[in-house]
């Protein structure tokens, strides 16, 4: 049948049109056969088709735009978090260091006896504080897996291994099997390490990152360990510190040692350590610029003399700031070219034995050292190029000290005499190790008012500053010298106003400081002390896993030595010492 005319006209002014109305499907009252006569319809139901189409089209365009900028959204935001969890200064595989600084014994108490003496002393405004202060992070939790109150053995391992275990365990759990500490495993992984402490470098907070051990006072044992003689070899590229005598064999003067074990002979020809073992030698590493590693530095038979006495005799033991200073420019020289950092452990021992023995002179000394030390650190994560994190705090608090004492048979007396510290001249320590001394070279015979006049002017007057000693007091002296270290830090104690609850430790939560990051959030807050643990392995990225399953492979209980762990866990009544005095 013939088109009428004028819709042939208006098909070929149209032909898209058309196309699309013959390829579109008909609506239920479009029927070929209808409305032939209206020219204008199929015209109308041709665009209106083509309306539709581009609708629907423009709305799929909009709804898979939303999708993909909805999808960008949630991927950008996904690696903004990702790039903030792993790396405050890079990605997670960036070089890094990590040093963990240990103030022990130190509880917040220490801090206010340090601030106000510092502020006395230096003639600074009230609102002076430390260096720690002003790195403040939080707080920890210090309870081992067997008692309210911990000893450093178990605070070491819970910092060590990121796990609780009981007073006196080395670097092992409860079941008696060795736990892989932080260290052991930076060190597999490509780190450099180092301790630096100024006790015995076998004290138990060393030991406890480069040794596995039932006991504590095993110190020949992890003497071996640290060196490298033992299942995991060396583990240790750096150790500075004291404890020369579990190094040296029992037929040596100034050993301490059960056996005739050379270590320190053992460590330089099998496993290749430097070794130094006076100022001399220290200073000969030149600030760091001059170690070969691995490099053990041992300076005192023992501990380093308390602070207090210790710059007097400057030259022979080096302080502790020195000491830190040295291992990380050595430790920063010897991964100038690796793509792994360093990870060193720095101890403020001493503030420790200051609180066994209620010595409050020793106490703020050891304190300013540790705060000198801890700013030697901030300053060379400041400086350095490699990224770092510093993280502080303390295995425990020891000795219950406050700021007040309140006399008997007196009322409270709302001051304490920080001036009565900055009298001291000497430790309770070496006063002591010098009385006893004393009364070894004199003749039985000393008249007791003699020795009596003798400790007043050379050791009370002019060690502890004080003038007004009680004849009861100087009796007593007299009566038990063995027990002066404790009567001379009662003398002192006294006047200043300071008091002390034990000559242990003490179940109070101690400070945790920081130089920060985004990821040391993670200890942000009161926390548990293996939180801190935790943290170092984290920030590393090492696996202390894989070192325990290693260690219980090839170690095991009945190579950890067979003692009675239980007998070793709790009075540790030769915890401290006096130490031998130059």
């Amino acid at each position: 049948m013939p088109r009428p005319a004028s819709m042939k006209t208006q098909q070929q002014a149209n032909p898209r049109d058309h196309q699309v109305s013959e390829q579109s499907p008909l609506l239920p009252s479009e029927s070929p056969a209808s409305n032939h006569d209206d020219a204008t319809t199929p015209a109308a139901s041709s665009f209106s088709n083509k309306s539709r189409r581009r609708s629907r089209l423009r709305e799929a365009g909009i709804f898979v735009w939303a999708l993909v900028a909805t999808a960008a959204v949630i991927v950008l935001a996904v690696w903004a978090q990702h790039s903030q969890q792993t790396s405050s200064h890079g990605s997670r595989s960036a070089k890094r260091n990590l040093v963990f600084m240990v103030s022990d014994g130190m509880g917040p108490a220490s801090l206010s006896l340090t601030r106000s003496y510092r502020q006395l002393v230096d003639g600074l405004p009230d609102d002076d504080t430390l260096v720690l202060d002003k790195h403040f992070w939080g707080s920890s939790r210090t309870r081992s897996s067997n008692s309210l109150v911990t000893d450093s053995a178990a605070g070491a391992t819970a910092f060590a291994c990121g796990k609780k275990s009981y007073n006196g365990a080395i670097s092992v759990l409860p079941d008696h099997e060795p736990c892989g500490s932080v260290l052991e495993a930076a060190k597999r992984a490509g780190y450099m390490t180092g301790l630096v402490v100024t006790t015995d470098i076998t004290d138990a907070t060393p030991a406890c990152f480069a040794s596995h051990a039932l006991g504590r006072q095993m110190q020949d044992d992890i003497a071996l360990q640290e060196i490298g003689d033992g299942v995991l070899g060396r583990s240790v590229d750096l150790m500075l510190g004291g404890g020369r005598c579990h190094f040296l064999p029992n037929t040596t003067a100034g050993s301490c040692r059960m056996d005739d074990v050379d270590v320190a002979a053992l460590a330089q020809d099998k496993y290749g350590w430097s070794y130094a073992d006076s100022r001399a030698g220290f200073d000969a590493l030149k600030g760091g610029e001059h170690v070969k590693l691995p490099m053990l530095g041992l300076f005192a038979p023992a501990d380093v003399p308390f602070e207090l006495d210790r710059k007097n005799m400057n030259d022979i033991y080096p302080s502790l700031s020195e000491m830190a200073q040295t291992a990380l420019r050595a430790l920063e020289k010897a991964t100038a070219e690796s793509d792994k950092g360093f990870f060193l452990m720095i101890e403020g021992s001493r503030i420790d034995h200051a609180g066994h023995i209620n010595d409050p002179a020793a106490q703020v000394s050891e304190v300013l050292e540790y705060d000198k030390a801890f700013k030697a650190v901030v300053d060379f994560i400041g400086q350095s190029k490699t990224e770092g994190v510093l993280v502080a705090t303390s295995d425990h608090e020891t000795g219950g000290l406050a700021t007040a004492l309140q006399e008997p048979g007196h009322l409270p007396v709302y001051n304490w005499y920080p001036q009565v510290l900055a009298n001291a001249s000497a430790s309770c320590e070496r006063l002591a190790a010098t009385l006893q001394d004393y009364l070894a070279r004199q003749p039985s015979l000393l008249s007791e008012e003699d020795l009596k006049a003798w400790i007043n002017d050379e050791l009370i007057v002019s060690g502890l500053g004080i003038s007004d000693a009680t004849d009861e007091e100087l009796a007593l002296l007299v009566k038990d010298p063995e027990a002066s270290i404790n009567t001379f830090a009662a003398i002192i104690s006294l006047r200043a106003h300071i008091g002390w609850t034990t000559h242990g430790h003490s179940a109070v939560d101690v400070n945790i400081y920081s130089s920060g990051g985004p990821e040391t959030d993670k200890i942000r807050g009161n926390v548990e002390n293996t939180d801190v643990g935790k943290f170092l392995s984290h920030y590393l990225d090492v696996d202390v896993d894989e070192i325990t399953e290693e260690l219980r492979k090839k170690m095991g209980k009945a190579n950890l030595k067979a003692i009675d762990a239980e007998s070793t866990a709790v009075e540790w009544g030769s915890e401290y010492h006096i130490t031998e005095s130059a």
